[in-house]
């Protein structure tokens, strides 16, 4: 199976590129998703785009409210405590048996690179881009396919968190140089240090966004 998920039935195809749409920012939560649009958009029947929806209804990215039509799911704080707890056995985990020259770590420089750029002008949008490709390469350390395709799904439910958020620079500024001092412990050949310091940050991110909900749950 290759990256665009070639070789998949056309529903989780279609289902997959509306995955990296949450991923990337470009669907927000509460968003209704027009059937006629996303057809007209992928250039496909509205059935295979039903099943699609389908699958990610399962997968609890999306709902479906009668006679209303298909929405994008909104995170509870359930939800957001337990993907962190998902996000420490996973990362922790492939931080931990990381192997100094793996070409993931080549790409989490990269990301934090790319970070610090859209940091320096003020696109937080950009740094949250660039902090999911981040996490994503952490992931690649364990050459795990199955664990790529489940943490597809987290970071399109942690995506749709930080979509709640009415400030990104508090959620986001912080982390860059965490992130920064996580893969320079992996070029030192540090892993254990680095899954330790990794830990502190999901935890930090965990209460942060937390925090972030809680204040506009008040306000609303």
């Amino acid at each position: 199976m290759t990256e665009d998920g070639e070789g998949l039935p056309l529903a989780d195809r279609l289902a997959r590129r509306i995955r990296v749409l949450l991923i990337s920012g470009e669907l927000s939560p509460g968003q209704r998703l027009s059937e006629a649009a996303f057809s007209d958009r992928f250039d496909v029947s509205r059935n295979s785009l039903r099943e699609a929806f389908r699958l990610l209804t399962k997968d609890g990215l999306l709902h479906h409210e009668a006679n209303r039509g298909v929405f994008v799911t909104v995170p509870s704080m359930a939800s957001i405590i337990d993907i962190y707890r998902v996000r420490r056995m996973l990362e922790c985990g492939a931080l931990r048996q990381a192997w100094q020259r793996h070409p993931a770590i080549k790409a989490m420089r990269e990301a934090v690179g790319a970070a610090k750029r859209e940091r320096d002008k003020r696109d937080w949008i950009g740094v949250a881009n660039a902090n999911m490709r981040f996490h994503a390469a952490v992931i690649d350390l364990s050459d795990s396919v199955r664990l790529n395709e489940f943490y597809e799904r987290i970071a399109a439910e942690l995506r749709l968190c930080f979509g709640l958020l009415k400030d990104p620079e508090h959620l986001h500024a912080p982390f860059v140089d965490m992130n920064d001092a996580i893969v320079t412990l992996l070029e030192e050949n540090r892993p254990h240090e680095a899954a330790a310091q990794m830990e502190t940050y999901l935890n930090l991110a965990e209460r942060t966004m937390l925090k972030a909900l809680e204040r506009a749950s008040e306000l609303a």
